[in-house]
């Protein structure tokens, strides 16, 4: 036993090495199925080549801003005692891994995709184990990486800013190791925004063009061949429903785990691990939610054509949980001590348990609630079917009526796990709570990304005329797969509220004050213009997609106009011209939404202090909690009542299908519910983290008394650890310098 407590940290990349070797059998597994004929595996080329081809060009753009920003932190770390110039290089290392974990997710998905289709034409069995083991190398990639990256960085910190002064663990040292630690959170949250919204613009813009021109004034299917914008439909998810998302929970799954444990920075722990148990404990659940989720994900499985989708992906999800919940009962009672104190809440070992499992039942109850709201089959979906039938606008109306009440419930349960997590352990409780949520990252992403696989596995079906049943099974799992992405957004918003909150609560300890006072002026003025920014976000992300789709919508045009033969099959579209669109649009629109969640924390902090800070962020969190809600399910129900018409729908004793009244006003809906759903929505989410973040980073600096939270004196290194190469040699240009 004091073998393992000695080496217990380095036991938390172990498990991130685990989540990548599995991730790697199934990549393996993935390729080695058959691709299909001759065309279909050149739709599928066209398809990766259009994605990598925006990803190269999105990587160019935002070098140029990893240079800028590992310039400024690098000047800015040596101006306080609580920072270094390490910090550009745990940035530069954040944000690599965050481009990565959504390259590999990219990979997989464009590979899955059209043996996803040639699966279909075996079972619906087939096409789910391709698809979901797709979606499940995507998710072990993201979370095997960020626990790798995360806790390799933290043992290096630890042992040069810690171990190797003998200083405190909460004092200053340790303090210093965590801001430096923030810096892998930024760069990983910084590309998370640019990638979620450039590759949600790319993904509507060429969605909302296909269906406008194809759908509606061609009267063709979605993903007709015949489309010269389907191409770049399907390169759209996976740039924005792929890599886009898997950079997003990436950056979440971080931030989650880093504000726990800056918040356990501040608690006096007497264990037996040099007094870091606070510390550890959230990546120590990561790390199990990742083993377990490997075990969950073996569940989603179904025998016949008529078992359903959604039940096979709840299985999973619910062991994985459950299973990760029983894990961390035992990981409390071993870590930590038995009485603890966070900024004046005393609390106990079961306390911190029972705010784990607060925050295991809010994502829960979060998933529930959403697939409400947008699955096919329940009232909010076929309200707004039913109202379909009297046109274009009653459609309208009741998708924003759904997205408006969805907000309701998950308030409810968000308020009540704010309120229960901090009954049980305080700050450290709301912090922890989040951990436990995001514990099972790894699975709840690879429900997401099957999504996108199926989606593309329909569309190269449908473009490769393949039998009827075919196009079935793949819409079966397509339907499946837009709920589950509404979920997964879900899931990731309440996440983000938890954490934003914890980051909140650090970045008060941090930034030396004591209290936020509304009832002050310039306070209120911040918290007003706070909740004015999702708003200005939301509007900048939606108008992108529109000038964007408006392009596609124009370039369609006049390829169905001046390319004879098109619509007879005689003549091939000029794809690749709107992949060039998608692409050009979405690298220029991305950078003014991204820019101001990353200058807007700095302008006001210095300017005004971080008291009035610390009302902007309050004031971004609420907004923006309640905007990314709203968007995301209210997209995501318009694009269900649309899909309900592909399967027929009565209405007052009526039957209706594809290409009625009814089913033409719901293609209106899902046209204006997609940036809703996939650009704007699921950005938010990544907006108030991000913000809180750079609040974060920033904070040292605005420290006027620098004073830290808790007594420097209190739990000094009474042991040394194994120095990493790493840490050596960075001790060494510490001292250097």
């Amino acid at each position: 036993m004091d073998f393992l407590n000695n080496y217990l940290i380095y036991l938390i990349p172990v498990f991130g090495v685990v989540g990548i070797a599995v991730m790697l059998i199934k990549s393996a597994w993935v390729t080695k199925q058959d691709p299909g004929d001759g065309a279909m595996t050149e739709l599928s080329g066209y398809i990766a080549d259009g994605a990598m081809a925006f990803l190269r060009a999105e990587w160019k753009v935002l070098s140029y801003f990893v240079v800028i920003a590992v310039i400024l932190l690098a000047y800015s770390g040596t101006t306080v005692q609580t920072s270094s110039w390490t910090i550009a290089i745990s940035f530069i290392v954040g944000a690599f891994l965050s481009a990565f974990a959504g390259y590999l997710g990219m990979r997989i998905a464009t590979k899955a995709n059209v043996r996803t289709t040639q699966a279909a034409k075996t079972s619906l069995a087939k096409a789910l184990q391709v698809s979901f083991t797709g979606g499940t190398v995507m998710g072990l990639g993201v979370a095997g990486i960020a626990i790798l990256g995360l806790g390799s960085l933290f043992i290096i910190l630890y042992q040069v800013y810690v171990v190797n002064v003998h200083g405190s663990v909460n004092g200053v040292e340790m303090q210093k190791a965590l801001d430096i630690l923030a810096g892998f959170s930024l760069g990983a949250e910084s590309i998370a925004l640019f990638a979620r919204v450039g590759g949600g613009i790319y993904t509507k813009a060429a969605d909302v063009g296909a269906d406008l021109v194809g759908k509606v004034e061609a009267g063709i299917p979605e993903d007709d061949v015949r489309n010269p914008a389907t191409i770049a439909d399907n390169v759209g998810d996976n740039v924005g429903d792929v890599a886009g998302m898997g950079a997003d929970l990436f950056g979440s799954y971080v931030a989650t785990i880093l504000a726990t444990m800056v918040l356990g920075r501040e608690i006096v722990s007497h264990d037996n691990f040099g007094g870091i148990a606070p510390i550890l404990l959230p990546m120590l659940i990561a790390g199990l939610g990742l083993i377990f989720s490997i075990v969950g994900a073996s569940f989603v499985k179904i025998k016949n054509e008529t078992d359903s989708v959604q039940k096979a992906l709840n299985m999973g999800n619910w062991i994985s949980i459950l299973l990760t919940a029983i894990a961390a009962f035992f990981a409390v009672r071993w870590l930590m001590p038995e009485n603890m104190n966070i900024r004046g809440v005393d609390f106990t070992k079961s306390d911190v348990y029972l705010a784990i499992v607060v925050g295991l039942v809010v994502g829960t109850l979060m998933s529930i609630i959403t697939e409400y709201y947008t699955a096919m089959g329940k009232r909010p979906v076929l309200g707004i079917v039913r109202q379909s039938s009297t046109g274009h606008a009653t459609n309208i109306i009741a998708g924003l009526a759904v997205g408006m009440e969805s907000t309701v419930l998950p308030i409810l349960v968000l308020a009540a796990g704010i309120y229960g997590s901090f009954h049980f352990a305080g700050l450290y409780g709301v912090a922890i709570a989040a951990a436990g949520m995001m514990a099972t990252t790894a699975m709840q992403l690879a429900i997401d990304a099957f999504g996108p696989i199926a989606d593309n596995a329909g569309g190269i079906a449908e473009m490769s005329g393949l039998p009827p049943e075919v196009r079935e099974r793949t819409d079966n799992l397509d339907a499946v797969g837009n709920t589950t992405a509404a979920t997964g957004k879900g899931f990731a918003i309440a996440s983000a509220a938890l954490t934003s909150l914890a980051l909140f609560a650090a970045f008060v300890g941090v930034a030396g004050i004591d209290h936020i006072d509304i009832y002050k002026a310039d306070v209120l003025a911040g918290l007003f213009v706070g909740g004015m920014i999702p708003f200005i976000f939301s509007a900048l992300a939606i108008s992108a997609v529109g000038r964007a789709a408006m392009a596609m919508v124009e370039e369609v045009r006049r390829q169905f106009h001046e390319i004879p033969g098109i619509m007879e099959y005689k003549a091939k579209p000029e794809y690749e011209k709107c992949v060039a669109i998608s692409t050009k649009a979405s690298l220029r629109e991305m950078m003014a939404p991204g820019l101001i969640a990353l200058i807007t924390p700095i302008i006001i902090g210095f300017i005004f202090g971080p008291e009035v800070l610390g009302g902007m962020l309050a004031g971004v969190t609420v907004s923006g909690v309640l905007m990314g809600i709203f968007q995301s399910n209210a997209g995501g129900a318009w694009d269900n009542a649309k899909k309900s018409f592909e399967k027929g729908v009565e209405i007052n004793g009526e039957m209706y299908y594809k290409k009625s009244e009814p089913h033409k006003a719901s293609v209106t809906g899902d046209t204006v519910g997609d940036p809703f759903k996939d650009t704007s929505g699921p950005s938010m989410n990544i907006l108030i983290k991000l913000m809180s973040i750079v609040s974060l980073v920033i904070a040292p600096h605005l420290n006027k008394t620098h004073t830290i939270p808790v007594s420097t004196t209190q739990n000094p290194i009474k042991r040394e650890i194994k120095a990493p190469l790493a840490a050596n040699i960075l001790y060494k240009l510490e001292k250097h310098q």
